[in-house]
């Protein structure tokens, strides 16, 4: 028994009807119909494939045409020969489009199974140099150390050749003194000399100067001349008034030359 009013007419709230894209007559069917699935990128532009099915539907609609009609046993037999002989021609088509996928298949198989083999073949390759790199850094190290411990012989077997007969020598002081890389300048650890031992050895201890009655003692031994200390007070950048305050105007000088400077 209510009603409501609307601010749009039902005219401006109308949708577009349906229409359909194209109208077949009665009795007719437009060959253009059977491409209606292809789009683009889905069979168009159309290729070799596309042409060959386009022809075939073109031949199954002429057989279909050529059909005898089902009045009399015998057309009814020749249809069924017919349409046998046109089953054996899809199957044997089918059978050739499933050996040309499987043909496409296997190139597509190939081509995998060599990328995943050359990817195979590299990552190898690059873990036989990783392995080749290590065994050289262990290669070269070792000829370090071997080279090391051959020099380290060497120079014992030139030490004990130098006295081979095991003669006593006589300490040449002269010598000892005259070399800065003796025993007498830089003894070692082995010989029984332990350097840290006697850090402090060489430490300044002056009773003087680390204890406090050593400096009154100073203090009381030192000349009186040389206490009195004479400061000369600065004198001030800015202008002091005679209260001791400096001046606004002294203040903002001496701002105003350090911004100069």
């Amino acid at each position: 028994t209510l009603g409501t009013q609307t601010d749009y007419r039902d005219g401006e709230a109308q949708t577009d009807p349906y229409s359909p894209e194209y109208i077949v007559r009665s009795g007719s069917v437009p060959e253009i119909l059977t491409l209606a699935t292809l789009t683009w990128g889905r069979g168009l532009p159309a290729g070799q494939a596309e042409m060959e099915i386009i022809d075939r539907i073109r031949e199954k609609r002429a057989w279909e045409a050529a059909l005898p009609p089902m009045d009399s046993p015998s057309n009814i037999a020749k249809r069924l020969k017919m349409m046998e002989a046109m089953e054996r021609k899809e199957w044997a088509y089918r059978e050739e489009e499933i050996d040309k996928l499987q043909k496409v298949q296997m190139e597509v198989f190939k081509k995998l199974l060599q990328r995943r083999e050359e990817d195979r073949n590299e990552l190898n390759a690059m873990r036989l140099n990783d392995h080749w790199e290590n065994h050289q850094k262990a290669k070269e190290e070792k000829m370090r150390k071997i080279q090391h411990d051959c020099a380290l012989m060497l120079r014992k077997l030139i030490a004990k050749r130098k006295n081979w007969m095991g003669k006593l020598e006589r300490r040449d002081i002269i010598r000892e003194y005259n070399d800065f890389a003796s025993q007498t300048y830089a003894p070692l650890s082995r010989n029984g000399f332990f350097p840290d031992n006697n850090s402090d050895y060489y430490a300044v201890k002056n009773y003087y100067l680390n204890t406090f009655a050593g400096l009154c003692e100073l203090e009381k031994s030192a000349p009186p001349s040389i206490f009195p200390i004479k400061i000369k007070a600065p004198k001030p950048k800015c202008i002091i008034t005679k209260t001791g305050y400096i001046k606004r105007s002294g203040r903002l000088e001496v701002v105003l030359e350090q911004v100069h400077q």
